[in-house]
């Protein structure tokens, strides 16, 4: 259960990433200082953090010992991930970003055949090639069901070609970078880094990419306002820092087993609903009809549905449970 509460709390302070860029959009900021503002603000929060627990330079040391897997599979898993999302805020609301972002419960899945995941035989322990979590895939089904009713009637309503093509296919795009990224890092590290460490590394991997995006914003639309700035900061704690660490803390705990990984990806679809909710207090959004209050309890019982199938296969197989 423990792993779920987690991604559930990450989910939380995911939302603000949707709401926020949003808001900054209606406010003629730019995507580019949407995206490249958020990780060097990032920077100096985490530098701290990793400092203050004296586990700089063990992970200085394991960047040097393996650049080129840092620096690519940061970028995938942050920039790929975060780039995309800025750039579809300029052609579509935040309720179909959102939305369209938890296709991501099936990308995390349909990622499992390209990763080993450790099984205990009679020999001991065995890394095996993952295969597709069909239960795990069923169960996300439901919940893309429910963000489907959500936000039916609106798209069909509101969107134009355009809309669905830049706002919707970037995010199909980060919805398959994001897990890629992370769990490729897991890889790397294999367990010698801590979670606050591996989002400092990735970070800083990463910084060659929001660098070069920088210097063109600032020669294509000029620098960011202080609005901006104040919220690309905001977003920087709320979602890059503590949602980031809350789910990689969250993925770290069920590292090599597919199923529960797919369980704790699948729990950032309740962004959504704190979306909904977020919009409709800070950006005065109308109130979701009757076909998209369907939706959320889809949305949620499927959260719960998962929750209980990890539980389950954690007593059944012995493991304890961390309530």
């Amino acid at each position: 259960m423990r792993p779920i509460i987690l991604g559930t709390m990450a989910a939380f302070f995911f939302a603000f990433t949707f709401i926020i860029n949003r808001s900054m959009e209606l406010e003629g900021g730019s995507w580019i200082w949407s995206a490249s503002l958020r990780y060097f603000f990032m920077v100096p929060f985490l530098l701290l953090i990793v400092y203050w627990r004296k586990n700089l330079k063990p992970l200085i040391v394991e960047m040097k010992n393996n650049p080129r897997a840092w620096l690519l599979w940061s970028i995938v898993g942050f920039g790929l991930f975060y780039g995309p999302i800025c750039f579809s805020a300029a052609y579509a609301p935040g309720w179909l970003i959102a939305s369209t972002w938890q296709i991501t419960i099936i990308s995390g899945s349909l990622l499992a055949p390209f990763f080993l995941e450790t099984v205990m035989t009679q020999k001991g322990p065995v890394k095996i090639r993952g295969r597709i979590p069909m239960k795990s895939l069923a169960l996300s089904s439901i919940i893309l069901l429910g963000i489907i009713l959500m936000q039916v009637e609106r798209a069909a309503d509101s969107l134009s070609l355009m809309e669905v093509l830049l706002g919707v296919l970037p995010i199909i795009v980060a919805s398959f970078a994001y897990p890629l990224g992370n769990r490729k890092m897991m890889d790397v590290c294999g367990g010698r880094l801590d979670v606050f460490q591996r989002v400092l590394g990735m970070t800083l991997a990463s910084m060659p990419l929001w660098i070069v995006l920088a210097i063109y914003g600032l020669f294509t639309v000029g620098p960011p306002s202080v609005g901006q700035s104040i919220q690309s900061g905001i977003v920087a704690i709320t979602s890059g820092v503590i949602a980031t660490v809350l789910f990689f803390q969250a993925t770290d705990l069920v590292r090599g087993n597919m199923q529960k990984l797919g369980n704790v990806e699948a729990t950032q679809s309740i962004s959504v609903l704190f979306v909904v909710i977020g919009e409709l207090i800070l950006l005065k959004a109308a109130l979701p009809t009757l076909i998209s209050w369907t939706g959320i309890l889809l949305v949620m019982a499927g959260m719960v549905l998962h929750s209980y199938v990890s539980h389950k296969g954690d007593i059944l197989t012995g493991k304890k449970v961390s309530a």
